[in-house]
């Protein structure tokens, strides 16, 4: 049986996915479905978003006429360079005009994890690409449709807890500050990359796993919002949002840009199981399916991107980095997140990450 049969067989012709929440489709490994078959078994899910570490012209060309939304996502090491508005401009006409609207390139992502790296040339560089980008959409005539941001480690943050004392740290404000007054300014939305997985390996007798899991459980009160959190997911949200009112862009959207649970880890990887990750992940979605939002922003469905689509075999680091897929490389199923049934009338997101740093 071919490669593209094996991703829409019997399991996967009922299996839907919710329209609310992304799915990394991340590309580290050397036994990947090519972007024609993954093409395939997104549409087969229903799957309407994804997010993808580079602006690979064979998966934006996979994609054509899909309806699927994509992030696209500058590099690193191509951030200096992109602060000439030049070479911004020429960066879109390369790798994004020619796609669109073909392809629904709804996104850039310059950079990840920009703020937390040990480069403070990248760091300083970073909103000067932003804004050359931003202007060389604006003079193709695109920034109403694609907006441009970039994902952030939750290591920005000073203070999470409680929520309502999120706060950025002290020597980043300088770069912050003007990092929000652009998303403000452009109505692009903060993309955190929040894994409540890690707080729980780090201190797994004083964490608690169900609140990690978002399993029920009594929960934890923000004393000085007496607002109630009964998972820790949308506890970070709300911090990163505190923590940008603060500084007074109180107005800018918080989204995940990754989160997820890895079913495989090393004997120190505390809580790196099948039976969590499934937990985690179904309960993600069944939130997304609900339309929930924060408890500081009920009203407003957050979105959503899970790391990842496939366990990827050539990522670096322990055990659980290689283990956060929902699928195999061969598209069988590492785990059932419950979301199973020719009846079921959700439909998932799902996000293309071609790498997790």
């Amino acid at each position: 049986m071919d490669q593209e049969s094996l991703c829409l067989g019997a399991d996967f012709s009922h299996l839907q996915l919710c329209s609310a929440l992304g799915i990394n489709y991340g590309q580290v490994a050397d036994n990947l479905p090519s972007p024609e078959q993954v093409r395939a078994l997104l549409t087969s899910l229903r799957i309407s978003k994804i997010r993808i570490y580079d602006a690979n012209p064979r998966v934006l060309a996979a994609f054509v006429g899909t309806g699927i939304e994509l992030i696209v996502t500058v590099p690193n090491d191509a951030v200096a360079l992109l602060a000439d508005p030049r070479q911004a401009l020429q960066w879109l006409t390369t790798n994004v005009r020619p796609f669109v609207p073909t392809t629904r390139i709804t996104g850039i992502a310059v950079g990840n994890e920009v703020f937390t790296g040990d480069d403070p040339a990248l760091m300083s560089n970073l909103v000067p690409a932003m804004l050359a980008l931003h202007a060389a959409l604006a003079e193709l005539g695109l920034d109403a449709s694609i907006h441009v941001s970039t994902a952030n480690s939750l290591a920005v943050l000073a203070t999470s807890y409680p929520p309502s004392m999120g706060a950025f740290k002290p020597e980043l404000s300088g770069l912050m500050l003007p990092f929000l007054q652009f998303l403000e300014a452009t109505g692009a939305p903060f993309w955190v990359n929040a894994y409540p997985y890690f707080a729980y390996k780090d201190d797994p007798a004083a964490v608690s796993l169900d609140y990690v899991l978002a399993n029920p459980n009594a929960g934890t009160v923000d004393p000085y919002t007496g607002l109630r959190y009964d998972n820790m997911l949308y506890a970070q949200v709300d911090a990163v949002a505190m923590a940008a009112a603060r500084m007074g862009c109180g107005g800018v959207d918080v989204r995940v840009s990754e989160t997820g649970w890895p079913s495989k880890g090393d004997a120190d990887e505390v809580g790196a199981t099948v039976e969590n990750a499934r937990a985690y992940n179904r309960n993600l979605l069944g939130q997304q399916m609900r339309g929930e939002g924060t408890p500081l922003r009920p009203e407003q469905r957050l979105e959503v991107y899970l790391f990842a689509l496939f366990n990827e075999d050539m990522k670096p680091g322990p055990t659980s980095e290689r283990n956060y897929g929902l699928f195999e490389p061969n598209c069988s199923m590492v785990y059932n997140v419950g979301l199973v049934g020719p009846k079921s009338s959700a439909s998932i997101s799902l996000t293309s990450s071609a790498s997790k740093v």
